[in-house]
């Protein structure tokens, strides 16, 4: 078994590396940011393989997983707080991007609109938001009780709100919750979704999740 997950490791590791993989993109879109909020940063941050050029701060309500990202130190700094209350403790323009990365979903849809406009609000360049396609069921795991998921995102709705869509991690179909490949065997289906990768980044509607960026810097007061 631990050679298996050591397998694992080594196979994530070489998928981010390739252009299309969600650390990769996310790492394009960032961009030359040098400030980031990191909201629901929970434990691995998708921005650990580059967090040391910026300077960030995570925030959680799962203390467990802001200590061992403290840790090993992937952000600057840290707040144990909820998300939706982040714009009493940081001043307007705070930041130069905020990033919410599988987090929105696990709100209810009245506080995703919340947390929508808490981050267009500290952030002055820009909004980055990574969410499945649509509602996947998911339920509370690993001890913690904000897992469960309580809303869907879609690609429309999302560009209705004014964000740029990318779609992520291959055809929706092909993956079930936790983004686990619905089919077997794992590995060629699995190969199936990396390929489908390649179709449905720019037809986001089709994909199982989806990269939504909105820049802020043309912005009207």
């Amino acid at each position: 078994m631990r050679y298996i997950k050591e397998l694992r490791r080594i196979v994530k590791r070489l998928y981010n590396k390739l252009p299309f993989s969600y650390a990769s993109e996310l790492k394009g879109t960032i961009g030359d940011c040098k400030t980031l909020v990191d909201f629901g940063c929970g434990y691995p941050s998708p921005i650990q393989s580059f967090s040391s050029r910026l300077h960030t701060v995570g925030i959680d309500l799962f203390e467990p997983d802001i200590e061992k990202s403290r840790a090993e130190k992937i952000h600057n700094e840290y707040r144990l707080l909820d998300v939706i209350k982040a714009g009493e403790h940081f001043s307007p323009n705070s930041f130069e991007c905020a990033l919410a990365s599988d987090l929105i979903e696990h709100l209810t849809k009245e506080d995703g609109k919340k947390l929508i406009a808490v981050m267009e609000s500290v952030a002055s360049r820009r909004v980055i938001i990574f969410t499945p396609n649509g509602f996947v069921p998911q339920p509370a795991h690993d001890g913690n009780p904000w897992q469960e998921h309580k809303s869907g995102w879609s690609a429309d709705e999302m560009e209705k709100l004014g964000y740029r869509v990318i779609g992520m991690n291959g055809w929706k179909p092909l993956r079930k919750e936790f983004a686990k490949i619905r089919f077997r065997p794992v590995i060629f289906w699995g190969l199936i979704s990396i390929l489908s990768q390649l179709v449905v980044r720019s037809h986001p509607k089709w994909a199982f999740q989806i990269l939504c960026i909105k820049d802020l810097e043309d912005r009207v007061y």
